[in-house]
C-alpha cells in the first residue's frame, strides 16, 4: 500500500495548526478539503486518526503514531525535491573526452579550475574522435571535442576553434623541402595519414599520399609523438596544441608553410539534452583557452 503524501501533509499541517480553517489558508485550499484528506487517509490505513468532538479534535493513538513517523517521511521528501532542484555551476562530475591534442592544453587549465572548486571533479579521457562521438551517444560522457563533425543524428556538434596543423622535423632541419622529407621518412600516429593528407597536399606538389614515405616509427600515445622526431629518426604532422605541449622544444622545429591549414575543433554533446550548469562552466573555461 502506498500512502498519499498529499493526504498525510495536509494531516500533519492539521496536527501543527490544530484548527481546520487555519490549515486550509496554509496549504491554499477549503476547509473541506482538508477534511476530505484526512478522510481518505483514514480510510486508505484503515484506522480512526482524528477523535472529533465538535469543532474540536484530538489525536487517536494511531493518529500520535502516524504523526511521529511522517515526521522523517516528509523531511526526506523535502530535501529529495531540494537536491534534485539543486545545479551548482563548480559541484559535481564533469565528464570531457577530446583527441589527445586538445586534452593536452586543455586538461591543465580544468585541473586548475578544480582546484580552485574542490567539489568539481574532472573526469577527462583522451580519445579518438570515433571514441569521443560514440561516448557522446551512449551518454558516457557529458561533452567532448572532435576535429571532425560527428555523422550520428544524436551528437551535436558546435564548431568553437580552429587549431593549425604543423609539420614538424627535427631541430637540424633548416628548410623542409620535398627530398629532405624523403630522406628523413615518416613518424607516424593515429591521425598521421589524416594530418598529412590536409597539410602536405596543398604545400608540396609531389604529395600523393602518406605511404610515399619510409614509415621510421608510430605512437598512438600523444605526448611521445615527437620523441623520435626530437631525436632526428623522421618527420610527423600534428596540431599546434601537441607541438606546444612538448617537453623539448629545443630540439624539434615546427616549420610555416606557405598554404596553412587548420582543423575546425567543434564541441559535441548529446543532442535535446539539457547539461547540467557545472558543464556550463567547464565549456566557458575551454572556451577561454581553446
Amino acid at each position: 500500500m502506498m500512502i498519499n503524501t498529499v493526504w498525510l501533509r495536509s494531516f500533519c499541517t492539521l496536527v501543527e495548526v490544530g484548527h481546520f480553517t487555519r490549515t486550509a489558508e496554509r496549504l491554499h485550499m477549503t476547509q473541506s478539503g482538508v477534511s476530505q484528506h484526512v478522510r481518505k487517509l483514514e480510510e486508505q490505513l484503515g484506522v480512526e486518526l482524528l477523535i472529533r468532538e465538535g469543532k474540536q479534535f484530538s489525536l487517536s493513538d494511531a493518529g500520535e503514531r502516524v504523526y511521529a513517523e511522517a515526521q522523517d517521511i516528509l523531511l526526506a521528501l523535502s530535501n529529495l525535491e531540494q537536491h534534485v532542484g539543486e545545479d551548482p555551476p563548480y559541484e559535481g562530475l564533469a565528464r570531457v573526452m577530446s583527441p589527445g591534442s586538445v586534452g593536452l592544453k586543455l586538461y591543465p587549465h580544468l585541473l586548475a579550475l578544480q582546484s580552485k572548486h574542490p567539489k568539481l571533479i574532472i573526469d577527462y579521457r583522451f580519445a579518438p574522435n570515433s571514441d569521443v562521438e560514440r561516448a557522446i551517444a551512449e551518454s558516457t560522457v557529458d561533452i567532448g571535442f572532435m576535429t571532425s563533425k560527428s555523422v550520428l543524428a544524436d551528437v551535436s556538434c558546435i564548431p568553437v576553434a580552429e587549431e593549425p596543423l604543423l609539420l614538424v622535423t627535427p631541430a637540424t632541419v633548416e628548410k623542409p623541402n620535398w627530398e629532405a622529407l624523403m630522406a628523413l621518412g615518416f613518424i607516424d600516429h593515429p591521425d598521421g595519414g589524416h594530418h598529412a593528407n590536409l597539410l602536405l597536399g596543398p604545400n608540396f606538389p609531389e604529395f600523393q599520399h602518406c605511404h610515399q614515405f619510409s614509415r621510421k616509427g608510430f605512437s598512438n600515445q600523444i605526448g611521445l609523438i615527437l620523441e623520435p622526431v626530437s631525436m632526428g629518426m623522421g618527420f610527423t604532422v600534428l596540431p599546434a596544441h601537441a607541438v606546444e605541449a612538448f617537453h623539448k622544444p629545443e630540439h624539434i622545429k615546427p616549420h610555416p608553410l606557405a598554404n596553412p591549414v587548420s582543423e575546425t575543433l567543434y564541441l559535441c554533446s548529446r543532442r535535446h539534452k539539457v547539461l547540467q550548469k557545472r558543464m556550463e562552466t567547464i565549456i566557458a573555461e575551454a572556451r577561454r583557452w581553446l
